[in-house]
């Protein structure tokens, strides 16, 4: 069933207006929600379908992934949309409990110009049903261009990065399994390797909901100069939330804080391994390097990522 939209704007960079407040938007994270998402990223923690230390089901992190990001299609028409997201920034502050209706809000609060791309900026929270605060997102997105003609570069032109990140391991120090804020500098996150179906990708970005994009339909990809379709950028941002779920347990729940840049794109039927390497302490926190590799070498995403070192670091286990 197609979503109804004659009544939204068409999603043209010239049409955005800033700020432009979207919302609010109120989603029940019930267990058809976390199973899709589960099924979507190969994520079958046992925390998300039976119990967990904060008191039954609770849904993963990124749940409410394109909630955030799709906030957008309040104002306009996602049909036409044409953007590709460069970067992600989220903070994580508590855990949705499955079954719970969530509030989301936000808008486009910033658009601007670079070498001929428009780009915009959507910021968005979700709060549980007593109005604590479960996830804030900020993301920037080269809005209507020629996907083909960006991606072919390996590298979208976007804001330049404030840190370096170096991508490198010491293999001469054992992989850091669980967090502690003695772990030595650039040890190895454990890696985690997938191939996204086009199944899997259709459900992340709600195909089923009547939306044909460059990540769902191969005619929308094709017309913006793309063999195939492409991993959206917010499923290889759960791909690696996977891992350091495994890696901080219940603290990436309340404290996690993750900054991502898409450097190249990762296409249907990919290759895709999550790699990552200590920075060291600050504080309570432990700060990590991340990054995603397809199986040829080339980086598809890296950034930062960090949260608090609990005592106590009880993780999911996997069901599947």
């Amino acid at each position: 069933m197609e979503p109804q939209t004659s009544h939204l704007k068409e999603a043209r960079y010239e049409l955005v207006e800033t700020p432009e407040p979207m919302g609010p938007v109120r989603v029940t994270v019930d267990r058809r929600k976390v199973l899709d998402y589960a099924y979507s990223e190969d994520d079958f923690g046992s925390w998300y379908f039976e119990d967990s230390p904060f008191g039954g089901p609770v849904g993963h992190p990124l749940v409410l992934a394109n909630d955030l990001l799709f906030l957008f299609y309040e104002n306009y028409d996602g049909n036409t949309a044409q953007g590709l997201h460069t970067h992600e920034h989220l903070t994580f502050h508590a855990p949705v409990k499955v079954g719970e209706t969530v509030t989301v809000e936000g808008g486009y609060t910033e658009k601007y110009e670079r070498r001929g791309q428009g780009y915009v900026v959507l910021e968005a929270e979700a709060r549980g049903d007593d109005g604590r605060l479960l996830v804030r997102h900020v993301g920037k997105e080269i809005m209507r261009t020629v996907a083909g003609e960006v991606t072919g570069r390996h590298r979208t032109a976007g804001d330049a990065r404030p840190r370096t990140v170096l991508g490198t391991v010491d293999p001469a120090v054992p992989v850091l399994d669980r967090a502690r804020l003695d772990a030595p500098a650039r040890a190895a996150l454990p890696a985690r390797t997938t191939v996204f179906t086009q199944d899997q990708m259709s459900v992340f970005s709600w195909a089923g909901q009547g939306y044909a994009n460059v990540h769902t339909d191969v005619g929308k990809a094709r017309s913006s100069g793309l063999d195939r379709t492409i991993v959206q950028a917010q499923q290889q941002t759960g791909f690696i939330i996977a891992n350091l779920v495994d890696v901080f347990g219940t603290s990436f729940f309340t404290s996690g804080e993750l900054d991502l840049r898409f450097v190249s794109p990762a296409f249907v039927g990919d290759e895709l391994t999550t790699g990552g390497a200590v920075v060291g302490a600050s504080g309570d926190r432990l700060d990590l390097e991340v990054w995603v590799d397809k199986a040829d070498g080339t980086r598809t995403a890296l950034g930062w990522a960090s949260a608090r070192v609990e005592d106590a670091q009880d993780r999911p286990v996997r069901l599947i």
